[in-house]
């Protein structure tokens, strides 16, 4: 079984639809890069830190951050899925599951952190730049 999957998974690179491995991370980076933004407007502390080190907070970071990416998740299993169909004959859910995290998930946490932590520097660095307005 762990062969087929390994097989299926890799055959899915050079099959129909293998574009999606370049346009759905892509879009989930860009999604990620928006919510990083509005992380450091927001004061909050980078995704991926806050996902690890806040486990009281843990299942409602997780929630946040499938709110932002659930569209282009369903969109990555609907598209494993008609591949399965059409390749395969047969749809594995395990191995859709792995897709779409692997291209949606994956990249929209590697980039959302990274992105706030630079967002809430840049910030910093601008207020502390702004001449102070006499009142």
């Amino acid at each position: 079984m762990l062969q087929r999957v390994v097989e299926n998974l890799i055959g899915r690179i050079h099959g129909p639809f293998a574009f999606r491995f370049l346009l759905q991370p892509l879009v989930a980076i860009v999604v990620g890069l928006r919510a990083g933004v509005k992380d450091a407007r927001a004061g909050r502390p980078a995704y991926g830190y806050s996902l690890f080190f806040h486990r009281g907070h843990r299942r409602e970071i997780l929630r946040e951050g499938f709110r932002d990416i659930v569209r282009i998740f369903i969109v990555a299993i609907l598209m494993d899925v008609i591949y399965q169909v059409i390749v395969l004959h047969w749809i594995y859910p395990g191995e859709t599951l792995i897709v779409a995290t692997v291209l949606a998930f994956v990249p929209y946490v590697l980039i959302r952190g990274p992105m706030g932590w630079l967002a809430h520097r840049w910030y910093r660095k601008r207020r502390q730049k702004m001449p102070m307005v006499p009142s």
